[in-house]
């Protein structure tokens, strides 16, 4: 069963800061901040939202309909992905807009800064999802903010359960809004920066929220992730990482492992222990979509 990933493709300028951010920054000195970081690695990835999770779901051997809008120099990374043998059926590509660029720069504590053009994402929302017999599972993963909110819309009105995944986006929208999202998932997923971001704007605690849908997931990076369900917390372990090489992608990575155990059927405990196995795994990578996972199959 295909699930539908709606988000953004991205290129991703990666760039690696040898210091610490915290060295570079006064506190004092923030309302005149002129910071300049010398990042001797850089690297031109693929990335994106839409386009990572689609290929975590890829390599567990889901099946992927990624939903997303590129501009003129997206022809590559759209053929890439069919290459693949990810569908492009609902990938569109816009002459008068670039594809969107996000520049992410990493000190060495995996602290990030992110400058994100959104380019093309600013018509996603031209694309509509329709109902379709073989489409009974989504994600709302960031993206431009109509086409989050009417494909969030148009997901509810054509009874195919989503996972609202807010993720950077979360700041576009507002209390109401983002109730309005709550309301009409049935799963929602977030780290926990966002986790606290999304109880403040709704005024509710998480264990309030997550009475609201199905399960609601907090990812902790290195602590492992915490499941709600019905207010009840449940720690899900973390898995140890080989090494770490690149933070970028591993939450992407996560949600396409949660995907894969949503359309199999599992609980959400199971989803998240796959998807910190896959985390762990694509940190010792660099990149978004340069790892393997044939080995983390499920028989």
């Amino acid at each position: 069963m295909p699930a539908l990933i709606c988000g953004s493709l991205a290129f991703d300028t990666i760039m690696t800061f040898p210091g610490r951010f915290a060295q570079q920054i006064l506190p004092e000195q923030l309302h005149i901040l002129n910071v300049s970081f010398l990042v001797p690695q850089l690297r031109r990835e693929y990335g994106g939202c839409a386009g990572n999770i689609a290929y975590s779901l890829h390599q567990l051997g889901g099946v992927p309909l990624p939903m997303a809008t590129v501009g003129s120099d997206g022809a590559a990374y759209a053929a890439r992905l069919k290459d693949m043998g990810i569908s492009t059926e609902f990938i569109r590509q816009l002459e008068q807009s670039y594809t969107a660029q996000a520049m992410i720069m990493t000190d060495q504590d995996n602290n990030q800064i992110t400058a994100f053009h959104p380019g093309a994402m600013g018509w996603a929302h031209e694309t509509r999802i329709e109902p379709r017999p073989d489409i009974k599972l989504a994600i709302i993963s960031p993206d431009g903010r109509d086409a989050m909110l009417q494909h969030a819309d148009q997901l509810h009105a054509a009874g195919i359960p989503f996972v609202f995944d807010p993720g950077q986006g979360l700041p576009m929208f507002d209390g109401r809004e983002l109730a309005h999202f709550v309301r009409q998932a049935t799963w929602v997923t977030v780290n926990d920066y966002e986790a606290r971001l999304l109880s403040e704007r709704m005024g509710l605690s998480i264990a309030e929220v997550s009475k609201q849908v199905q399960a609601l997931v907090v990812t902790l990076g290195a602590h492992g992730c915490e499941v709600w369900i019905n207010g009840d917390k449940t720690l899900v372990e973390p898995v140890q990482a080989t090494q770490v090489v690149d933070p970028t992608g591993c939450g992407d990575a996560f949600r396409g492992a949660l995907l894969y155990g949503l359309e199999a059927g599992w609980s959400m405990v199971q989803c998240c222990t796959l998807g910190n196995r896959v985390g762990a795994h694509k940190i010792a990578t660099p990149g978004c979509q340069n790892y393997t996972l044939e080995h983390l199959r499920p028989a």
